[in-house]
């Protein structure tokens, strides 16, 4: 069972289910929307500071241009359904998730340890 916790700035933390085990899921809705992906990602790196030391970047999706890093993830026969770039964050190392907008920005980063 998914728990989800609103935070006092309007924030929502989610501890997802099975899938996403041992991924921080924080959904961001600013009251304006934003303007592009480049404001999308400078709210995702606040945000990726206040939950890791140090971060990665792993893969990203951008709806409004329909773009996602690495760039032809989700072509593959993935029989799950799984979008690219999620199985891509994932297997990478990603123990967060920010999706700003309800998913017109989504954003997975991995700690970096030294």
């Amino acid at each position: 069972m998914t728990q989800v916790t609103t935070a006092t700035d309007g924030l929502t933390c989610t501890q997802p289910d099975s899938d996403l085990s041992g991924v921080t899921i924080v959904g961001l809705n600013p009251e304006v929307p934003l303007k592009d992906y480049l404001e999308a990602m400078e709210l995702a790196k606040v945000e990726a500071v206040k939950h890791m030391e140090d971060y990665m970047l792993m893969s990203w999706y951008d709806r409004d241009r329909d773009f996602e890093s690495p760039q032809h993830a989700t072509e593959s026969d993935d029989p799950s359904g799984v979008p690219g770039y999620v199985l891509y964050g994932l297997n990478h190392g990603a123990t967060l998730k920010v999706d700003v907008e309800t998913g017109r920005f989504v954003f997975f980063f991995t700690p970096v340890e030294f």
